[in-house]
């Protein structure tokens, strides 16, 4: 797997192909059956990559259902990623949106930060592939910057494939609009980003933002604060305020815009684009 792994990031297909297979051939159960699923799910990826898709998505279904069976929360959100992608390339939308948002969720529910990383790459692609332009060139300049925070680098194969579509968002955006893009991306935390990357992918192509006119600027800033990740006593040092006012403040948006609980009023501010 770590020779899949090396000759995969270093371009090498067909060797990654064989490495791959070879590990695939050992009996699953001389393993632990994780590391099986792995072998299985990570031959899939290379297989996408030689472009064998119905081999591909053959073998992750399987792989997902045998996850499902046993409660691997990993593989099935790696193979739920997969699906995702393979579902862009024959155009079914509706369903890469629905995968992909699965394994958004789950990965969220398992602090697992490298999938979480790697999907938000994923929701660039889907954003783009609807030309949510804005959307798709936020996601990946979050993607590489919680990259770089973890000190790790982008594989040259995933940078070549966005290449072409980030051309495409430059073009219709323009140099302004997607400079205000990426920095939008830049500056959220991989926690902020992977919300985002919820909302995303549970919109219907064109709908609209909410309007939060109706809130001042001082609340503006409340709920940025708190949709950026901000405890209510950084909020309160930000903002040279009292935590029992802040509080008592993003309590009192809260019930003005609708929210019932502190995560539908993140995802409302990163809907109407406060962050």
């Amino acid at each position: 797997m770590n020779l899949v792994l090396a000759t995969q990031y270093e371009g090498e297909i067909d060797e990654a192909l064989d490495w791959a297979r070879q590990a695939t051939r050992i009996d699953p159960h001389d393993i632990p059956g994780r590391l099986a699923r792995q072998c299985n799910h990570t031959l899939a990826d290379i297989l996408i990559d030689i472009g064998d898709l119905a081999a591909a998505e053959e073998s992750c279904v399987t792989e997902l259902d045998r996850a499902r069976q046993v409660g691997d929360l990993y593989s099935q959100s790696f193979c739920l990623d997969l699906l995702a992608e393979l579902d862009q390339g024959s155009g079914r939308i509706p369903e890469a949106a629905q995968h992909l948002r699965e394994a958004l969720e789950i990965s969220r529910r398992t602090g697992n930060r490298l999938r979480q990383i790697d999907l938000l790459n994923n929701c660039g692609h889907l954003c783009a592939a609807t030309k949510r332009w804005a959307d798709a060139v936020t996601m990946w300049a979050a993607y590489l910057a919680s990259l770089e925070r973890l000190g790790m680098a982008d594989l040259p194969a995933t940078a070549e494939r966005r290449q072409e579509p980030l051309r495409a968002a430059e073009r219709s955006l323009g140099p302004e609009r997607t400079r205000a893009a990426e920095k939008r991306g830049q500056d959220m935390t991989l926690a902020t980003a992977a919300e985002l990357a919820i909302l995303l992918t549970g919109m219907d192509i064109g709908e609209s933002r909410p309007d939060l006119g109706r809130l001042t600027a001082e609340e503006r800033e409340l709920v940025v604060g708190v949709a950026k990740g901000h405890t209510d006593a950084e909020i309160a040092e930000l903002l040279h305020l009292d935590v029992r006012t802040v509080r008592s403040r993003v309590d009192q948006i809260r019930e003005k815009v609708g929210c019932p609980r502190r995560a539908d009023l993140i995802r409302l501010t990163l809907q109407a684009g406060l962050v």
